[in-house]
């Protein structure tokens, strides 16, 4: 017996089936075509791990659930009844089915009656989403279908990874000229090169000045689309006041990207027919963020790409529910469907949904990183609820995030595994794994996904739509729907007539294989594949060129901290590491943190391949063995943050926030580095017992 279910991983959600004894096998699905990485390969080694919890834990010891629920809830009174509603904060997680954010979403606002929610997408896609809202009237990732980039001729890939952070989606990009945009010499970049398309290797955190150099090359040789932007835009010669500073020699000399390049690249997208510009994390995890998508949608909208056939702008979402996940709630700005919970209309909706008053849902509260910093501080949370996310490890200036935990009258996370934020809880809730429940998913493309059961859930163990509803009875608030049908029929309630509607999508249409992208409004609706083909979300149905120019990093090298330092994810594991790291195929690739580095760089510090270093920033310092690079910036190192510890590249990261979205600066931090000694053995040890697990 089987289920057809989909990857606990990245957005492309990997078709596959999931056998009763939680083995694993690829099925055939648009996005993965019968293929998986591995990954997803090994992601049912996880169900029976022996570090499984499966049972409640109450300073750090077992204890029934009813105990475990008591404490939580009569902690929660005593410390509103002390301290306000906002003094309990939640925190989700991208990775959540759509009806645990909506859930979460719910409990937070009626059961706590707090505005203190958000979730780890504000570390993922929340610039994206930004500038999309903003161009576009609205933001979906992909509007438009992963099958529709197998005929593409040229392909921008503007701080994607995608051979190491989705390999299957390299499928879909087997015929296009390939153009990656990253600090370093990624695999994407080296297959980019190989198929004799460019990569091009801008400064960390320049590649706005690199797209507006761009947008320069394509005014000057005439490759801008007039027909298009007048029939379809606004704000053109806005925007072009600004980037007419930025001539490709200028640009060069502040990105590093050489003028010809910019020129080239213009020319094979004004050359072709079949053309995608993509984003993703490189671009997007600056205090600048939403500018440098804008300035990437700037680009694409001259050319004549978004909401055409055949051709388009998107960014790619990471995490498995990323799209989802904030549509539904759980981010402090947003209701079901994609409200605004300061739209007076929309919270008349949800509110009816909900059966409350209008005025008794919270305003809009305080984002991730902001909502981390409160703790400890006049009117910041007291309590903090986590849900789906290992921010101990996830969350920038890690040591200053383990000191907020730390601070907190009480810490409850509900998880599967004992992660790093676990560690520090005061209660850790046991919950069910993806292949354990139901529920359903968005992937990066807008598609709605059903995740399916193939066992039950370890005696002991709760799903999170349970935790949820108990912690809400428990606080005097019933009525909570359990059953993800039940909960995703309230979802589309919530979310009709808001811009992601749900309302048309059933479990029984999914569970028929219909194909369904929201928006889908109503049950004989076939959902929306492909958005913007004949108007863009805004009233008057016009894109938007909004006006963006270059601000330097939050943080740039001096003479004590000289190097960039920019982070991102490896093949063999996943966001924090605390699931892919307990695997023992994945951590015989890569048992622990290294740092990429020029030889010359290197050389200068004193240091060899090898051997184990010490990355510094004002923030915090991290021990990761040494790899040198030819191909890497002489200026920049860089180090995957999914380690923990005093491994953790967040330890590292600078917390500055964008404007807009409140993202924060992930990709640039000023570092210096030198030689330790006498720090390998404890790697040595974890490597030989990753090689001697899987000798046996």
């Amino acid at each position: 017996m089987t289920a057809d279910t989909h990857c606990p991983y990245c957005a492309l959600q990997c078709g596959m089936t999931v056998g009763a004894a939680g083995e694993v096998a690829p099925r055939e699905f648009p996005t993965n075509r019968g293929g998986l990485c591995q990954k997803g390969w090994t992601a049912g080694s996880l169900l029976s791990h022996p570090d499984r919890l499966s049972a409640p834990l109450l300073g750090g010891r077992p204890v029934t659930w009813e105990t475990a629920l008591a404490h939580v809830t009569s902690s929660i009174r005593e410390i509103q009844d002390s301290h306000g509603p906002d003094s309990v904060a939640v925190f989700g997680g991208g990775g959540l089915t759509n009806e645990k954010a909506y859930l979460l979403g719910r409990f937070a606002r009626v059961a706590l009656r707090t505005s203190q929610i958000d979730y780890n997408g504000r570390f993922c896609m929340s610039s994206a989403a930004a500038a999309g809202n903003r161009a576009f009237g609205l933001d979906r990732g992909l509007p438009f279908p992963v099958t529709d980039l197998d005929d593409a001729e040229v392909v921008v890939l503007a701080g994607a990874n995608v051979a190491e952070t989705m390999p299957p989606l390299m499928g879909h990009l087997g015929s296009a000229r390939l153009v990656v945009v990253d600090p370093r010499r990624t695999p994407t970049a080296e297959r980019a090169v190989a198929s004799g398309g460019l990569h091009l290797q801008p400064v960390p955190g320049t590649d706005l000045v690199l797209a507006l150099g761009m947008l320069h090359a394509a005014v000057e040789s005439g490759a801008v689309d007039t027909a298009y932007l007048g029939a379809r835009t606004s704000g053109f010669d806005d925007a072009w006041r600004l980037a007419t500073q930025w001539w490709p020699e200028r640009a060069e000399r502040v990105c590093g990207v050489a003028a010809a390049d910019m020129r080239t690249v213009v020319s094979w997208l004004a050359g072709s027919s079949r053309r995608y510009v993509l984003t993703a994390r490189g671009a997007e995890q600056h205090a600048h963020g939403v500018d440098t998508v804008t300035a990437w949608i700037n680009l694409s909208l001259a050319l004549g790409l978004p909401g055409t056939a055949g051709s388009g702008f998107g960014t790619i979402t990471g995490q498995g529910n990323g799209q989802g996940g904030r549509e539904h709630g759980q981010k402090a700005d947003q209701l079901p469907g994609y409200r605004r919970i300061d739209d007076p209309v929309a919270r008349a909706h949800v509110a009816a949904v909900w059966g409350v008053d209008p005025a008794s849902i919270p305003g809009a509260g305080r984002s991730a990183v902001e909502l981390i910093d409160a703790i400890g501080t006049p009117g910041g949370p007291r309590a903090l609820l986590v849900f789906g996310s290992n921010l101990r490890v996830s969350a920038p200036d890690a040591a200053r995030v383990a000191s907020k935990l730390d601070a907190l009258d009480l810490l409850v996370v509900a998880d599967f595994l004992p992660g790093e934020t676990a560690g520090r809880a005061d209660v850790v809730l046991p919950v069910a794994q993806w292949a354990e429940e139901e529920g359903t998913l968005t992937n990066l493309e807008g598609r709605v996904l059903r995740r399916r059961r193939a066992l039950d859930p370890p005696p002991g163990v709760r799903t999170d739509l349970d935790v949820v509803a108990d912690l809400a009875a428990g606080l005097g608030c019933g009525g909570f729907p359990t059953t993800p049908r039940a909960v995703f029929d309230e979802l589309r309630a919530a979310s009709a007539g808001g811009p992601a509607d749900y309302s048309g999508i059933t479990y029984d249409r999914l569970d028929a294989g219909e194909a369904l992208h929201w928006p889908c409004p109503s049950t004989d609706h076939p959902g929306t594949p492909r958005l913007f083909l004949d108007r863009f979300a805004h009233p008057d149905g016009r894109a938007r060129l909004v006006p963006v120019d270059h601000v330097p990093a939050a943080e740039l090298p001096d003479d004590a901290y000289p190097l960039r330092a920019t982070t991102g994810r490896v093949l063999v594991h996943y966001q924090s590491g605390a699931q892919t790291r307990r695997v023992d195929e994945l951590a015989l690739v890569e048992p622990d943190a290294f740092v990429e580095i020029h030889p010359d760089t290197a050389a200068r510090a004193g240091l060899a391949d090898g051997v184990w270093a010490r990355v510094e920033s004002r923030r915090g310092s991290v021990l990761a063995r040494v790899r040198l690079v030819l191909s890497a910036r002489p200026d920049t190192v860089f180090l995957p943050f999914h380690f923990a510890d005093d491994r953790a590249a967040n330890l590292l990261t600078n917390p500055a926030l964008d404007p807009v979205s409140r993202m924060p600066e992930f990709k640039v931090a000023a570092v210096r580095i030198h030689p330790v000694s006498g720090d390998s053995r404890y790697s040595d040890y974890r490597h030989s017992q990753a090689v001697e697990a899987v000798a046996t």
